[in-house]
């Protein structure tokens, strides 16, 4: 039954990846395009002030990254989310089947991917919104990914301590009053990290020659196109690995139901 899981969270993950490699070459990589052009015009920019010329070859060209480095990268991130999903499903699952036996998998199925959005996707992306090619020091980049990383994994860890909670409270007080005590718990876990952790605000200013102006900064409405494209393409992605994880986990239930009815005819 584990296997067979696992196997649907990694068919989920795959359809749900290629879904949001198409949105993301239709919508993600034009924003990614204007900053690099930005990037550009930046690097000319500043050349005209220092008077050195860097040239940078890349090792694969912007077609290359954009169509199969970001459809691979993107795919593989899809299937790890599907697995990770369905591994943590196994382990609700046998909570419930075993306290809640009444449980329809399916819905319990959605409120893990639910919470799973918020602890990995939703959380760390509004303390630290995505940002596009050309915004960021690079001598911090070690600082935002460890940041990141620490805020990603407080905020998983708080969950999982919420649902425990919620599930110790449940049958004490009642489902409502235990889901917000749960909520205010991992609410005030991850507010009290997030300000813990380093702020960054590193979008470009313009290129200044003592009191000239020779480059334009950041555009902002590329930062904030490309930061609501990417969450959205995130939402894309847990729907999609959801929708279609529920539905073969439907499916996998009603052939068990099948099977277990043929057994019980055969005998009698």
């Amino acid at each position: 039954m584990e296997r067979k899981i696992t196997g649907i969270g990694v068919l989920a993950g795959l359809i749900a990846g290629v879904v949001a490699f198409v949105y993301a070459r239709i919508f993600i990589e034009p924003q990614v395009a204007r900053a690099i052009d930005y990037e550009d015009e930046r690097s000319h920019a500043e050349s005209m002030i220092t008077g050195e010329h860097g040239h940078e070859h890349e090792l694969f060209t912007r077609s290359v990254q954009e169509n199969i480095g970001a459809g691979i990268g993107t795919v593989i991130f899809a299937v790890a989310m599907g697995a990770f999903f369905a591994v943590a499903f196994v382990v609700l699952w046998s909570y419930l089947g075993r306290h809640r036996p009444s449980t329809d998998p399916r819905f319990a199925a959605i409120g893990l991917a639910a919470a799973a959005f918020v602890a990995v996707i939703g959380v760390p992306y509004f303390v630290y919104p995505p940002n596009p090619p050309a915004v960021g020091d690079e001598d911090t980049i070690g600082a935002r990914s460890g940041a990141y990383l620490t805020l990603t994994l407080v905020s998983v860890a708080l969950m999982v301590a919420a649902a425990a909670l919620y599930f110790w409270l449940a049958d004490r007080i009642g489902g409502l009053q235990s889901g917000l005590a749960a909520a205010v718990v991992y609410l005030v876990g991850v507010t009290i990290t997030s300000a813990l952790l380093p702020s960054f605000a590193e979008i470009p200013g313009p290129v200044m020659d003592g009191d000239r102006i020779v480059g334009a900064g950041f555009p902002g409405q590329v930062v904030a196109d490309f930061r609501v494209y990417a969450i959205a393409n995130q939402v894309l992605l847990w729907t999609v690995l959801t929708a279609v994880f529920v539905a073969l986990l439907g499916r996998m239930a009603r052939r068990e139901a099948s099977r277990e009815l043929e057994s019980v005819g055969a005998q009698s």
